[in-house]
């Protein structure tokens, strides 16, 4: 595992991705979940889960307060962003106001149109590509890069 840029700890990375909007990308989402444990800790680990359905046994307020402890605790956010989420967007938008370093990957052949509310964000690094050896590639090179600043 790779150390964080700041010393010894390692990097804490929050990883979003549709649950309720639909889990066709399951196993993207797990290899992602997998790489990037190469860099840190994925506190959202979960995601990456190919039997996790939609959380419904959880209550919605465990859910939030749950997910806002890890992204204020963490030091980056990576979304994949390929197929529409409610959630995934709440937690892009929070993100930007807490100032996290911001990676969003769009998959090309994605039927759905990426939202001018992150493509556009100035402070969002809003990335398309074609498969999984892309986006780790884009995933190396955000890290990288945050690791200059």
């Amino acid at each position: 595992m790779n150390d964080s840029v700041a010393g010894s700890d390692p990097l804490k990375i929050y990883f979003c991705a549709s649950i309720r909007g639909g889990r066709n990308d399951a196993q993207l989402y797990h290899d992602l979940v997998e790489y990037l444990k190469t860099y840190g800790r994925v506190l959202t680990e979960h995601i990456g889960r190919l039997d996790l359905v939609d959380e419904r046994e959880t209550p919605p307020c465990q859910i939030h307060e749950r997910d806002m402890t890890w992204l204020k605790s963490s030091d980056i956010m990576i979304a994949e962003v390929s197929t529409p989420s409610l959630g995934v967007g709440y937690e892009i938008g929070r993100a930007v106001e807490m100032g996290k370093p911001i990676l969003c990957l769009y998959r090309s052949n994605s039927e759905k149109i990426l939202s001018g509310m992150i493509s556009g964000s100035p402070t969002v690094i809003a990335i398309v590509y074609d498969g999984l050896e892309e986006a780790k590639r884009w995933i190396d090179s955000f890290i990288k890069n945050r690791a200059k600043k």
